[in-house]
């Protein structure tokens, strides 16, 4: 039987994809967003409610693109700031939906930081309560034989389950430069799924705790319009870690273009625009390892949009943008 070239490729492209998300239920759980220095709530809910303004951010994430069923992340972020007795907090809310593989993944939670002023900059130390829901589809999984052990293991119809998950962390900022530590699925939370609820019979889905340590600034260029924003972050969930950079030149506040490098994964370019009330972004990961054999990169979007709280305002209802920083 003859096998054609594009046969071998999507063959390969599945037998890769099969291997990472084998390795990723061991590996990290989060999204490796290339936009991590604009999405900052994702990873770290001390974050929320660092600006004077309600803070919408909605991202997406198109991975490996060429490749059947491979990862897509949605998530949804607002948070603003909140006084309560002379105490600065910050609030905010966080949705995602993610598919990859045959896993689906909704991750909900609340978000709360305490705030205290050091210096120049602001403290904060936040808690992120919520639920991690899965559902995997055992429907549409092909097995090579069920009467091995490795088959039995394998749900032969659709099983889901929820549990309870939570995320914390330290963050502060600065006029000039912001770092923070977060960690996420912090009670290591492990979800049974289940036919249906009331199944004796379930599997295991053990969500192991990703550390996060962030960091970035503003380097504005003298005499001109230009500003140039690094940004960092490293990533260690169960004996396996990653790291990224990236390094940005904003011109007169409203155009950026920038890139990026993950380690041993893929080299990213960057492009945003300000416009005036929000930031609309893009980016575009090119793989080095030998992924890059079955795929031709993967795509980012993210937007932002602010609208500034101004407290000295007569009327309450009155709002005004900021623009982002």
């Amino acid at each position: 039987m003859r096998i054609k070239l594009h046969d071998i490729r999507h063959l390969l492209a599945a037998a890769v994809l099969s291997t990472v998300v084998a390795l990723g239920v061991h590996a990290q759980v989060d999204a490796a967003f290339s936009h991590f220095w604009t999405g900052q709530t994702y990873y770290n809910p001390a974050v929320a409610g660092e600006l004077n303004a309600i803070r919408l951010n909605l991202g997406s994430r198109m991975q490996w693109v060429d490749f059947k069923r491979a990862p897509m992340t949605f998530y949804f972020t607002a948070d603003m700031p909140y006084k309560l007795l002379e105490q600065k907090w910050g609030v905010g809310a966080k949705a995602e939906f993610e598919r990859i593989g045959l896993y689906t993944n909704t991750r909900i939670g609340a978000q709360l930081a305490w705030k205290r002023k050091i210096g120049k900059g602001t403290f904060s130390v936040g808690i992120q309560p919520g639920i991690y829901s899965q559902t995997f589809r055992g429907k549409e999984a092909i097995t090579v034989n069920e009467s091995s052990e490795s088959d039995k293991a394998i749900p032969k119809q659709d099983v889901s389950g929820t549990a309870f998950d939570a995320n914390v962390g330290v963050y502060y900022t600065h006029p000039r430069y912001w770092a923070g530590f977060s960690v996420t699925h912090v009670t290591s939370p492990t979800i049974e799924l289940k036919v249906t609820r009331e199944s004796l019979d379930y599997y295991e889905f053990k969500v192991g705790r990703s550390y996060y340590l962030m960091g970035g600034g503003n380097i504005p260029i003298n005499n001109t319009l230009f500003e140039i924003q690094p940004s960092g972050l490293f990533a260690y969930t169960q004996n396996f870690w990653t790291a990224q950079v990236a390094a940005r030149v904003r011109y007169n506040r409203m155009l950026s273009i920038g890139a990026g490098y993950r380690w041993k994964d893929a080299v990213t370019a960057f492009i945003g625009v300000n416009l005036k009330d929000a930031y609309i972004g893009y980016a575009y990961d090119y793989p080095v390892s030998a992924i890059s054999r079955a795929t031709f990169g993967s795509h980012e979007v993210f937007v932002t949009y602010h609208v500034k709280l101004d407290p000295k305002e007569k009327n309450k209802n009155k709002q005004k943008s900021v623009r982002l920083m």
